[in-house]
């Protein structure tokens, strides 16, 4: 079963080296995994000790930044190893981020496996969320190399819970121990006979709560907000922008501030978007020497503001819920304010949580999003309601990165002295 999944994903990697040339993003994925061996050769000596992090994009490495950060502190003598799977990861944050070796993980073939892992001779592994490579974690189980897996979420859907998920079950054999985010995914690894589970929450919520121990303060911002409400849509896609700028063409008359940070920041997608909007509108990127109090909408043409941003907002609208996917709802929420999304939520636990508890609102359509922003714009009562339930979710389900550190040192502990 091996030989033939290798054969499919040599397969795949063909085809996406084929369409690399018409595609920038499938270009950065295919170029820059030819340059991973030579990274690793660069900067991994063979009497280094090594700690490999594994993520799938940015979102995951965001999840695993905290326990990154603590492995560094806990083992300042260890190097590590962060690998990622996805360009819209690691182009952002390969320069930017507290790892030793930041690099494309290799397609999942032996060769390659075993290469990575001759180069890095890690001393444990860490996965975070998911990122189930099968013969990756086979060369890693044959190496017996200690396998930790955090803020798992597992689903009933999953090859693993199915009468044909037998070879795929062998993959799950790898990892020493699983840190979950609900029961749920728990109750699932036990009825296949899985019970090195821990339910140690999502170590996100430790990541946002980084975020309110820095200063987040942006003069710019608090001149454009001058005083009044200000609405901050973060991360927006077409589809969510359609939605806003009807609600902002219609509400000219209220005196309502309005942040947009779209997912796509390319210079033509950002003008016209600035063209459909009827108020005076100014981009990030023009703002300098001009009187933010002016203008009515403010358009970051800019990337790493948006955490920041959220910090001075009176309510959040998170993008993606009406497109390909939600991004990340923790940011905005941790600051206490309400928060809008779209109704595409459903694979995001801690958003379908927020939903659950009222902090959190999901809308369908152009009508909904209408009345939900009125009355948020017009109640400071409502504003301040669902803003505190958010407030106290986000503050209560922090301290996993604690309960896997506890583990990890634990683990060290035990392997040094050879137990």
């Amino acid at each position: 079963m091996y030989l033939i999944y290798q054969f499919l994903s040599q397969t795949v990697f063909l085809g996406i080296r084929l369409m690399a040339f018409f595609n920038p993003k499938l270009k950065l994925f295919a170029a820059g995994r030819k340059k991973s061996f030579e990274i690793l050769q660069a900067k991994i000596k063979p009497t280094d000790r090594v700690v490999w992090f594994h993520v799938a994009s940015l979102g995951e490495y965001e999840q695993g930044l905290p326990l990154l950060k603590k492995t560094k502190e806990a083992f300042p003598s260890h190097k590590i190893v962060l690998t990622f799977f996805s360009p819209s990861g690691y182009e952002i944050v390969k320069d930017k981020a507290p790892a030793d070796a930041v690099l494309y993980l290799p397609f999942d073939t032996f060769s390659n496996a075993n290469r990575f892992l001759d180069l890095t001779h890690p001393e444990w592994v860490v996965f975070v969320k998911y990122e189930f490579w099968p013969i990756y974690l086979k060369a890693l189980r044959d190496r017996k190399i200690k396998t930790l897996i955090v803020s798992a979420i597992f689903r009933p859907s999953q090859a693993f819970f199915k009468p044909y998920g037998g070879w795929m079950r062998k993959s799950l054999l790898t990892f020493n121990h699983f840190f979950v985010q609900n029961e749920t995914s728990k109750d699932l690894l036990s009825g296949i006979g899985f019970e090195n589970v821990t339910v140690s929450g999502d170590t996100r919520f430790d990541r946002v709560g980084e975020i309110l121990q820095r200063d987040n303060s942006l003069g710019f911002l608090e001149k454009f907000k001058a005083g009044q409400s200000c609405l901050v849509a973060g991360s927006t896609w077409p589809e969510d922008e359609v939605l806003l700028v009807k609600y902002i063409n219609l509400n000219k008359g209220q005196k309502q501030k309005y942040v947009l940070v779209p997912h796509n920041i390319k210079r033509d997608s950002i003008l016209a978007l600035r063209e459909k909007i009827e108020l005076p509108t100014v981009l990030y990127s023009e703002i300098s020497g001009k009187n933010p109090a002016d203008y009515s909408v403010l358009i970051v043409d800019a990337i790493g503001l948006l955490t920041k941003i959220y910090a001075q907002a009176d309510l959040a609208y998170v993008g993606g819920g009406l497109a390909t996917g939600l991004h990340n709802v923790l940011e905005p929420a941790v600051f206490g304010i309400p928060v809008v999304i779209g109704k595409h939520y459903d694979k995001f636990e801690e958003a379908k949580q927020l939903v659950d508890s009222g902090g959190v609102i999901s809308i369908t359509n152009q009508n909904e999003l209408d009345t939900i922003l009125n009355e948020l714009f017009f109640s400071v009562v409502k504003r301040a309601h669902q803003g505190k339930i958010n407030k106290d979710f986000t503050r209560g389900k922090m301290g996993a990165t604690v309960l896997v550190m506890d583990y990890i040192i634990k683990m060290f502990r035990a392997q040094s002295h050879g137990i």
